[in-house]
């Protein structure tokens, strides 16, 4: 009896040892449950849609839902804050989008892009300067003169203080073409400003108001970029009109804590990787002009982010700035 128990013993033991050895944490049984996707600004705004179209994408290459949750607030980091406060296992994944890092060379928060890993690059775009399809405006040009000749007259719809937007007025003034800027927490109502006549024009990347574009109710006059947009080959680059203000890029990437295990981010990268590829994914980046031209690794992200973080560094200490802004994203 005692022989048989201890082989009925040893076979039980048998049996769990590969239940009992299986670590829910090693890399090829990653992910075994649904990742939460954190979009960082509010419902509709370009880093929700990035979110949701990466989640909906990623999901058969995964394998597992990727729910999207909103949680905004002070400039994306009310969202990144709960990516870093949830355990740094691959199971939460932010949208990181340049106007974050922007709020946090200018004192908001206390991020920094190293404490992040940067699974993919999903977007990139420069900005522009639009003005109504009434506008007097037909140029630049015929911008900056009313500009110099009626200092501060020129109203200019931004998404706030210490943003892309407000550097770039800033150093417009410093070139001698003094406008003011008019902030707008609401998006819709800061898209609809130009058009209604309530300000001049309107600063602002060509994704987030392609319908007004399609439309015609807005046309770009000037693209901050050291090159001309392949989507807007008349309106001219900055770099053209002798303006050193190209290297401001509204970029949207997809992160997570810096401590998350490699193997899980690289599974992450892979997946975006071939989201990048999907024609879906691309008729969506060409209907926002989004489209980056490269895939890029997690360290090159990286340090792409920390680039744009000394950059904007580097202009705040040229022009003083106030409270940091908020935008759609």
């Amino acid at each position: 009896m005692l022989r048989n128990a201890l082989t009925l013993t040893a076979a039980v033991a048998a049996l769990l040892t590969p239940v009992l050895s299986s670590d829910p944490a090693r890399a090829d049984d990653y992910p075994s449950r649904p990742i939460e996707v954190i979009a960082t600004f509010g419902a509709g705004g370009g880093a929700d849609l990035m979110a949701r179209q990466f989640a909906r994408l990623a999901e058969p290459h995964l394998h597992v839902a990727m729910p999207v949750v909103n949680v905004s607030g002070a400039s994306g980091n009310a969202g990144l804050t709960r990516v870093l406060t949830n355990p740094a296992d691959g199971y939460t994944v932010g949208t990181l989008i340049a106007l974050s890092v922007s709020s946090w060379a200018s004192g908001l928060g206390t991020a920094k892009p190293d404490n992040f890993v940067y699974v993919a690059m999903m977007q990139n775009s420069p900005s522009m300067l639009y003005v109504s399809k009434n506008s007097p405006f037909k140029t630049y040009e015929d911008f900056a003169a009313h500009a110099k000749a009626n200092p501060g007259k020129l109203r200019v719809a931004t998404s706030g203080y210490g943003t892309q937007d407000d550097i770039t007025l800033k150093y417009l003034g410093s070139q001698g073409v003094p406008v003011t800027n008019v902030p707008f927490a609401r998006p819709s109502e800061r898209y609809a400003s130009p058009i209604g006549g309530h300000t001049d024009a309107i600063y602002e990347e060509p994704g987030d108001v392609a319908q007004f574009l399609k439309s015609g109710d807005l046309r770009p006059i000037v693209v901050f970029d050291k090159q001309r947009h392949p989507s807007f080959p008349d309106v001219p680059a900055s770099a053209e009109l002798g303006l050193d203000i190209g290297d401001l890029p509204n970029f949207r990437t997809l992160a997570v804590p810096a401590s998350t295990p490699p193997e899980r981010v690289q599974k992450l990268h892979e997946a975006a990787a071939k989201v990048l590829a999907s024609p879906e994914w691309k008729t969506f980046c060409a209907d926002t002009f989004t489209c980056v031209d490269t895939l890029v690794t997690p360290d090159q992200a990286k340090e792409e982010v920390k680039a744009f973080y000394e950059t904007v560094k580097g202009y705040l200490d040229r022009f003083a700035t106030k409270t940091v802004g908020q935008t759609p994203g």
